[in-house]
Order: C-alpha cells, then sequence, then structure tokens
C-alpha cells in the first residue's frame, strides 16, 4: 500500500490473521487520528485565516512531500500485481475514471452549484484513487492486492486522463488549461513518486527503518493544505457549508457503492468487490486541491477540501461494517503504507 492522505500501519510486521496485531492496532488507529487531525486543521483555518494567508503557493510542494512519501513505501512488487490480474486492474481503472467524473458533472448539474464549487467537484471526481484506500481496504478484508494495483496505475496515468477528463467536464463552467495541468501533475505527482520509489530502491535497508514516520509526515502535510485551502474561502465556506457537504457526500456515498457494484456485477467476488468500493469511491483529494488552488481559486478547492476529511470518515464506517460480514476469502496480509 501506499503512504499519502491518512497515515497507515507500516509497521515492518505483517498483519495478523484474526485482525488484533499491531499492524491491526496501526491501521485502526490511523483511521480515527487522521481525520480528526484533518478537522482540526479545517477548523484553524476556519477561525484563524489571516494565519495562512499567502501560503497557497506553497500547496503543490506540500502535495509533492505526501506524494515522495508514497514512493517510498512502494515496492516493485506493487507493479508486479497488475500483470497478473491485468483485465481485473483494467476494470478497477475504467470505473474510477469513468464512475466519478460523471458523479462529479452529475451533482454539479443537480445541485445548481456555482461554476467554482463545480469545477472543484468535477476535478475531485477526475483526481485518482484516494491513497486512504488501501488501507480501508485491508480493514474490510478485501482484495488489497487489487487495491494496491488499482491505486498505483490510477496515480501514473493521472497525467494523461485527469486534465482531458476535467476540461470535458468542468471546461463548461471554468477555464481549463489541460496542457499547463499535466505539467503541474507531472512535477507534484508522477516525478515524486517516481523519486521515492528510486530512493527506495537504492537504499531501501535505511528507508525501512524510518517507514513508519512517512504515513505521519504526509498526515501533516495534507493536514497543511486542508487548512491554507479553508483560509484561503473561509466567509464563502460559511454561507456554502451544507451544500459543499451534501454534494461530497453524495459523490463519495455513490461512489462506493456503485464501485461495489461494478465487482458484484462481473462476479468478482466479495474480496474484490470490497476493493472495487473504495478504489471508485476514495479519491486523492491532496492532488484535487492542489490542481484547483493552482488553476481556479481557493474556493474550487473547498469541495476537495471536505472529501478529504469525510472519504476518510466515510471509508473507515463503511470497512468496519463489512469486515462484520463473510468475506468468502482470507484477508490478504500485506504489510503496507497507505
Amino acid at each position: 500500500m501506499r503512504s499519502s492522505e491518512t497515515p497507515t500501519a507500516v509497521t515492518g510486521t505483517a498483519p495478523s490473521a484474526d485482525g488484533g496485531g499491531p499492524a491491526d492496532r496501526a491501521a485502526r488507529r490511523a483511521v480515527t487520528v487522521f481525520p480528526v487531525l484533518v478537522i482540526a486543521a479545517g477548523v484553524a483555518g476556519l477561525v484563524f485565516p489571516g494565519s495562512f494567508a499567502g501560503y497557497g503557493t506553497d500547496v503543490p510542494y506540500l502535495l509533492g512531500v505526501i506524494m515522495f512519501c508514497m514512493g517510498l513505501t512502494m515496492s516493485l512488487e506493487d507493479f508486479k500485481g497488475v500483470t497478473r490480474r491485468p483485465w481485473v486492474v483494467l476494470l478497477g481503472l475504467v470505473a474510477h475514471y469513468v464512475i466519478m467524473p460523471g458523479l462529479g458533472w452529475l451533482i454539479a448539474h443537480v445541485l445548481h452549484l456555482s461554476p467554482a464549487l463545480a469545477a472543484g467537484v468535477i476535478l475531485v471526481g477526475c483526481a485518482p484513487s484516494g491513497t486512504a484506500s488501501n488501507v480501508v481496504t485491508y480493514l474490510a478484508r478485501g482484495d488489497v492486492a487489487l487495491s494496491v494495483s488499482v491505486a498505483t496505475v490510477s496515480t501514473v496515468l493521472a497525467p494523461l486522463l485527469t486534465p482531458p477528463l476535467t476540461l470535458l467536464l468542468a471546461g463548461q463552467y471554468l477555464p481549463v488549461d489541460a496542457g499547463s495541468m499535466v505539467t503541474d501533475i507531472l512535477k507534484t505527482v508522477l516525478l515524486p513518486v517516481i523519486g521515492g520509489v528510486v530512493v527506495r530502491l537504492v537504499a531501501g535497508r535505511y528507508i525501512v527503518r524510518v517507514l513508519g514516520a512517512m504515513p505521519w509526515l504526509s498526515s501533516l502535510a495534507i493536514a497543511a493544505i486542508v487548512a491554507v485551502v479553508v483560509a484561503g474561502s473561509a466567509d464563502t465556506l460559511k454561507s456554502a457549508a451544507l451544500t459543499v457537504f451534501l454534494a461530497v457526500v453524495l459523490h463519495n456515498g455513490c461512489g462506493l457503492a456503485l464501485g461495489y457494484g461494478c465487482g458484484w456485477l462481473t462476479r468478482l467476488g466479495r474480496p474484490a468487490s470490497r476493493a472495487m468500493a473504495f478504489e471508485v469511491g476514495m479519491q486523492n483529494s491532496g492532488l484535487a486541491a492542489s490542481l484547483a488552488t493552482a488553476h481556479f481559486s481557493p474556493l474550487a478547492a473547498l469541495p476537495a477540501a471536505v472529501f478529504s476529511v469525510w472519504h476518510n470518515i466515510s471509508g473507515a464506517l463503511v470497512a468496519a461494517w463489512m469486515a462484520r460480514r463473510p468475506a468468502g476469502e482470507p484477508r490478504e496480509a500485506r504489510a503496507a503504507g497507505v
């Protein structure tokens, strides 16, 4: 798994089969602490907006830190997993980049969102898979290998898919410079991830010793992004909070349900269907917030900031519910980072 939008159970020990091992406990602690941290950051940005003024230009660098940490937790095994079940990974990839962008456009249209908020919701939908998806798939007793594979490929392909999808669906609301967006994703996502992977390959024995700190470093970075984004539109958020929250809950909830439905319709089995639910319904909201801030406005970044909090809460709740139901197959046990 990877390290980015939520801390993870990176302990160097494999999760226990009975769900009570150290990795299980660390994972549950992660999905509890991270939303609280991000909520606190959002409140700070709302109450003390002046304290975060002028930091908007630092958001891409914070995202770069997150993606570099993600690269450090990745291994060649993550990429090999794609070749073992290519058609299933392709199905997850298509489902992700069709369902979430389409839902974003539909929700923006139905709720009659303002141009900035509509573009922000659509951009969240066009982002790659959320990095918290791996740990909640594990907690839900889902197919972790499939989750990692889909999330990895969706991130690598983001420079090719996110900008044109945003242009197609959000171009009617705000001007979209797809070429510039491609460049930004390459600089803030792909290059840092590749850099992390290379460092892991070259200095693996040393990196393993500090992997446990990577998720928490990533968490601080995403919390800082949320604080900056909320501060940039604090006045508007007070009047539009309910609308933004409704859009985010609908987007995430429908994505989780339709993702699971794709797995069910194609008869992948419960573990794979659970992985599909989280890979479709959970987005890399840190990337969406960074792109919205750089290419649209602070207001357009608000849906991503709210999504960052909500999808971790909903993901943890859905995973806890799924974990109480038979999975049909044993859970994959991998020590990993989200």
